[in-house]
């Protein structure tokens, strides 16, 4: 908060979390919820809305409404919680690879074949679930303080918000693409240069499991470098620019080189050398793993980064590679 937005209101936030402030006369005229965001600019707008709509904002003692104005002098009282509804989710014991922990931000090592959130199909056992055990607190924030995910069968960093705050600080990092996100992916064929893809994507028009390369998609960027080439396949470090679903395996496909295991977006049997068809063909999921991820902590302001090496499987798929082709490490 500015030291301008500090003087529009007395305010004044107990320990009991319940936020108390007098209206200042430089607030006069304003909408209650303009006040409201020019006060607290840690919340979003949508949430500060959420809260008046649900009573949480009293105004003089009575529930408030976001459309009424304000003139000087008003006391206002603000309780920043999260419906129960909003977590219906039971907290289950599954262990979490930890790369990094503090009272603010959570840092996982997700392994493959955990499931991010709660959805169709996968309504236990999934990194919520296990973040609402590890700390039971995440109950009081949306979605558990997931601010982003990885698919099933990805492997990698993942940061998780502790506190409402936080998670409303580190969206909108996401949304000004200043947080950066480093992938690791073998893909079929033979790339000798980098480059990048700047594609909209949106769900497929005609499968929607899919996303797909449209023109009435979001706007979609991924910057690849090579990393080692192979006869076949090509190991690249692609880096996020924007954060679209299925984004790193949708580009690398409308490039026609599929990522080695993607059983949704690999259509058909890729050229290969004879040498390496049985281990690119039989390698049981998407070879993708997020190995770097880098942000503004959102109490200190220091940039923080984070490494996570291949795991094990992709680790071991590279040394058949390398085994069959006779190369070095």
């Amino acid at each position: 908060m500015t030291e301008s937005e500090k003087n529009l209101c007395d305010y004044n936030a107990p320990a009991d979390d319940v936020i108390h402030f007098v209206v200042s006369a430089e607030c006069a005229g304003l909408r209650l919820d303009q006040a409201l965001a020019r006060l607290l600019p840690e919340y979003s707008r949508s949430r500060l809305q959420e809260w008046v709509a649900l009573q949480q904002v009293l105004l003089d003692g009575a529930p408030a409404i976001s459309k009424q104005k304000v003139w000087g002098g008003e006391k206002l009282e603000v309780l920043p919680q999260v419906e129960i509804s909003e977590q219906p989710y039971s907290a289950e014991d599954i262990p979490l690879d930890i790369v990094y922990e503090d009272e603010t931000l959570l840092v996982i090592n997700k392994p493959v074949g955990l499931v991010v959130h709660p959805g169709s199909g996968n309504w236990q056992g999934t990194l919520l679930n296990a973040l609402l055990h590890h700390a039971p607190q995440l109950a009081g924030v949306p979605r558990a303080g997931i601010v982003h995910r990885l698919d099933k069968d990805t492997s990698g960093l993942l940061v998780v918000a502790k506190t409402l705050i936080a998670q409303t600080n580190l969206v909108r990092q996401l949304q000004e693409r200043s947080v950066k996100r480093e992938y690791l992916a073998l893909v079929h064929g033979e790339l000798q240069h980098g480059g990048y893809v700047d594609q909209p994507i949106g769900r497929h028009p005609t499968n929607r499991v899919k996303m797909a390369v449209v023109e009435s998609g979001r706007d979609a960027v991924t910057h690849y470098k090579v990393e080692r080439a192979f006869p076949s396949c090509t190991l690249l470090r692609c880096t996020l620019q924007t954060g679209r679903t299925h984004q790193i395996r949708v580009h690398m496909t409308y490039l026609r080189h599929p990522l080695v295991g993607d059983s949704v977006y690999l259509k058909g049997p890729q050229k290969c050398v004879p040498l390496l068809r049985d281990l690119l063909t039989r390698f049981p999921r998407q070879a993708l793993h997020a190995t770097r991820l880098a942000l503004e902590h959102p109490t200190t302001g220091e940039i923080m980064e984070w490494h996570a090496p291949l795991p094990e499987d992709m680790q071991q798929l590279l040394k058949q590679i390398r085994d069959a082709l006779n190369e070095p490490e």
